[in-house]
């Protein structure tokens, strides 16, 4: 009987074993497999809107070439829109690990990208997200930003620029208390808005032009 135990106790640690030797390369293909996912999505997401940037800056944002290229991300972009609220439903918000930086920016552009709608559906999970040390706040508060522009409200962090056709010119949405919101960023862990706009998009930041920008906002939003 003594021989029997053992023999049984040999045969279930061996059977663990196997488990868990199948489930490691498991876990490492479901990570390569949504890397590889989130590398498609991104490429085809970010490649025509590029173009579109680079020849606008050639002929202008109302060219052919332009409304070409705009018309192949918006295509690709209901795309991407479905695979990554599939994934998210799915699976919830991917860790850094299983996705990386490069991964959660993929996911967090496409939700960007897409109507209010869906950034008001996916901001809580991104606010969880960035509480589990899962998402990079930045990521965060463009979407903030964003759901607060297309509700025509003062944006918060100053992260989204826009066209105006009368200028012919990209300028910032105008900001909440603009004199204040370094402090906003600074908290949060993000650079001076003087340095994210110049790296983002080569714009200056004029303190006193974006008050004028954002009383004349207030004073038209309540006329």
């Amino acid at each position: 009987m003594k021989y029997l135990l053992l023999f049984y106790l040999l045969l279930v640690l061996s059977c663990s074993s196997k488990t868990k030797s199948k489930e490691a390369p498991t876990t490492a293909e479901n990570q390569v497999n949504l890397m590889a996912l989130l590398d498609t999505i991104w490429n085809t997401e970010q490649r025509p809107i590029r173009l579109r940037d680079s020849l606008m800056e050639i002929y202008g944002a109302e060219s052919e070439l332009v409304k070409t290229q705009q018309a192949i991300y918006k295509s690709n972009h209901k795309i991407n829109e479905r695979k990554v609220k599939n994934l998210l439903n799915t699976n919830g918000w991917p860790t850094k690990e299983m996705a990386g930086e490069q991964g959660n920016w993929t996911i967090c552009n496409v939700i960007q990208h897409s109507n209010n709608e869906v950034r008001i559906q996916y901001l809580p999970m991104m606010r969880q997200a960035v509480i589990d040390k899962k998402l990079e706040p930045r990521f965060l508060v463009r979407t903030e930003d964003r759901i607060a522009t297309e509700r025509g409200e003062l944006q918060i962090y100053g992260g989204q620029m826009k066209y105006y056709p009368e200028t012919k010119q990209f300028n910032l949405w105008p900001v909440f208390e603009p004199e204040n919101i370094d402090k906003r960023r600074t908290e949060i862990g993000l650079d001076s808005i003087a340095i994210f706009l110049k790296n983002r998009f080569n714009f200056e930041w004029n303190l006193e032009e974006q008050k004028k920008r954002t009383a004349k906002f207030k004073k038209n939003r309540n006329s």
